[in-house]
């Protein structure tokens, strides 16, 4: 990918000019007010010229090829290369952020990389689909919107790896361009936002209820269960039950083991029971799609039919080894359909070689 100047800033539509000469930003519910000069919390929108303008646009970091499985997305597009990056910067501070070189960073990177550059790597090295990922996307909303309308002008699809901490004009002009999000639902308390992330919940709900009720976006959740923090079987009894009843019994959760670093390095890693006892509240709240992350095996991350209980996609890590999903998504056996969006047959990352069975 050719380097290309970076522009000095690229003006956002999402402020408003409030008391004492000060404009705010209305990308996030932050709503930071800035003076000439200033930049906001995330470090890369600030205020330049009389507008609040992104002022890292072409920086895109990180450019690596992943399995979608990684981001994770498990019924999406499975065993299919996706065209990673991230940017400077991000709207939320959260205490075990395990990318926190880039989403604290205020810098745009050595050089620029635009949107059209980025579609047609992807294509070269044959990718399914480009991912926003490694800091939020969010604070990087024209950048990354430009290069969703690359993509899809390419046959490509996109996704964002976010937290949903989101304003609603900014939230529905990023995922009119997106084709597929995992939203990290960190937590299912407000005192676990403000102190863990300095946030809040109720917006990264509404973003919730936006995907999955107002869009056609494939939605799937994470939450990283932080021994002490917000693995309390009240807490998830609550979340698994909000789920259900506002997102429905289909969408895919993913419960992630937390291992030590950053700001939390004095915490222990979550126990496999801890994950375990998560996902048997999930399951009895109704959810159907519960896997766990960060752990070794193959029953945590393998797909089921909700049905009858026949092995759909099998997973290990972030590769495949069994495939039974008949042509659209349906179960082989039972006939049931699997929520998702299914080709015919899986990419093969991580498989090595032969047949999958079914």
């Amino acid at each position: 990918m050719e380097p290309v100047p970076l522009p000095a800033s690229v003006p956002s539509p999402f402020w408003r000019p409030v008391a004492a000469g000060r404009l705010e930003c209305g990308i996030c519910p932050r709503h930071c007010r800035l003076r000439e000069g200033q930049r906001g919390y995330c470090g890369v929108r600030g205020r330049v010229g009389g507008a609040v303008a992104l002022l890292v646009y072409g920086g895109a970091r990180g450019l690596c090829i992943d399995p979608i499985e990684k981001k994770p997305l498990y019924h999406f597009l499975p065993g299919t290369p996706a065209l990673s990056f991230g940017t400077a910067g991000c709207n939320l501070g959260c205490r075990c952020c395990q990318n926190w070189e880039l989403s604290r960073s205020r810098a745009p990177g050595p050089a620029a990389v635009r949107p059209e550059a980025i579609a047609r790597a992807a294509l070269d090295w044959n990718c399914r689909s480009v991912a926003f990922t490694f800091n939020d996307p969010v604070v990087c909303h024209e950048y990354c919107v430009d290069t969703a309308q690359a993509c899809r002008e390419r046959g490509l699809r996109t996704l964002a790896v976010s937290s949903g901490y989101q304003c609603a004009g900014p939230r529905e002009a990023f995922y009119r361009h997106l084709d597929a999000a995992n939203i990290d639902l960190k937590g299912f308390s407000d005192a676990f936002y403000r102190r863990f992330c300095l946030g809040r919940l109720e917006p990264v709900l509404e973003t919730l209820r936006y995907l999955r009720q107002e869009t056609g976006v494939w939605l799937e959740l994470t939450t990283l269960l932080i021994p002490g923090a917000n693995d309390s079987a009240a807490e998830l009894e609550a979340m698994t039950g909000w789920i259900a009843a506002n997102l429905g019994p289909d969408v895919p959760l993913h419960f992630s083991a937390f291992h030590p670093g950053w700001k939390l390095a004095g915490l222990p890693p979550t126990p496999l029971a801890t994950l375990l006892a998560a996902r048997a509240i999930a399951r009895n709240n109704g959810l159907r799609h519960v896997y766990l992350g960060n752990v070794p095996g193959r029953e945590g991350g393998s797909t089921r039919c909700h049905q009858c209980g026949q092995l759909l996609i099998g997973r290990e890590g972030h590769g495949l080894w069994a495939w039974n999903l008949a042509p659209g998504g349906a179960c082989g056996q039972c006939g049931a359909a699997c929520p998702g969006v299914f080709e015919p047959r899986p990419g093969r990352w991580g498989f090595n070689g032969g047949e999958f069975p079914g």
